[in-house]
């Protein structure tokens, strides 16, 4: 087993590999021993990989299992999170990664890999987790569904999917607060549409026509109650790209223009910019943009 890293977006089942794995190696009873498992909500400066990581690093792994299976002689140091860990706690690693590399072998996990520190990368072997497929999350889903006995409608089953990404983990939250929400009654398209907070297409179809009728008043009122509506703007950002990138009535021009001033207020409500100040103000651009043609 060569020192791993792996990458990959959240909810895509990077730490349940190693874990399955680190299981699969040593069985129930040495699994405590012989894996060492940091995140980020533990303490990991430089100290901490200076003295607990290099401890544990420095035991020597004996000992076999009982159920008579062959036991490798390493362990395992996972560190979940890496890319959370400051380039001085990551530097720390380099020497001993490579001094105990006879008794320990290590695996980091992290969601970008641009954060981990060259000579790290090259000591790694990497591997890359895509986001799940939709039929893989369909699958899994519906095992769930059924082993905890929960009334699901297919259409909402391939909506869950949609809304999430990807990300398994988050579906099967959105998944599990629909559960609570219906007390046992199906799970619908619609309850899932709300409890994910995905803005209904009806919603955002009538601000892009409002914003092409080019009344500002008309514009104003939707915007507030939009707000007053509890939707998140950042989530209209993302639908709203969505819709005007895979549309054919804009121009590329128009196109260009829109999405870089998605990019602008993403960023902007980001640092915690005022939504209603900023939907306002990307929608007078779309505005403007649909309506310089006329």
């Amino acid at each position: 087993l060569p020192n791993l890293l792996f990458y990959g977006p959240p909810g895509t089942g990077k730490t349940s590999t190693i874990l399955a794995a680190a299981r699969e190696l040593y069985g129930p009873e040495l699994f405590r021993q012989r894996v060492l498992e940091l995140n980020a909500s533990d303490e990991r400066g430089i100290q901490v990989i200076r003295e607990k990581v290099k401890s544990f690093a420095q035991l020597t792994a004996s000992g076999s299992r009982s159920d008579g299976k062959v036991c490798p002689p390493f362990k395992i140091v996972i560190l979940d999170e890496a890319d959370s860990m400051t380039s001085a706690a990551q530097a720390a690693l380099r020497r001993t990664m490579e001094k105990e590399s006879k008794t320990t072998r290590f695996c980091l996990i992290c969601n970008y890999i641009s954060r981990i520190i060259e000579p790290l990368t090259s000591r790694c072997s990497k591997f890359r987790f895509k986001p799940l497929s939709d039929k893989i999350q369909q699958q899994r889903l519906l095992e769930v569904s059924e082993k905890e006995h929960v009334k699901i409608s297919s259409e909402a089953v391939s909506y869950l999917v949609k809304v999430s990404e990807g990300d398994l983990r988050k579906a099967i939250t959105f998944l599990q607060s629909a559960t609570r929400l219906m007390g046992g009654k199906e799970i619908t398209e619609k309850i899932v549409t709300e409890i994910a907070g995905v803005i209904p297409k009806e919603t955002t179809d009538e601000l892009l026509s409002v914003c092409q009728s080019g009344s500002f008043e008309k514009l104003e009122t939707l915007a507030k109650n939009l707000i007053n509506e509890g939707y998140a703007v950042a989530q209209l950002v993302n639908q709203l790209h969505d819709t005007v990138v895979e549309s054919e009535d804009y121009s590329d021009k128009q196109k260009s223009v829109i999405v870089e001033k998605l990019a602008e207020v993403d960023k902007c409500l980001a640092d915690g910019a005022d939504e209603f100040l900023q939907l306002m103000s990307l929608c007078a651009l779309v505005m403007q943009q649909l309506t310089q043609n006329i």
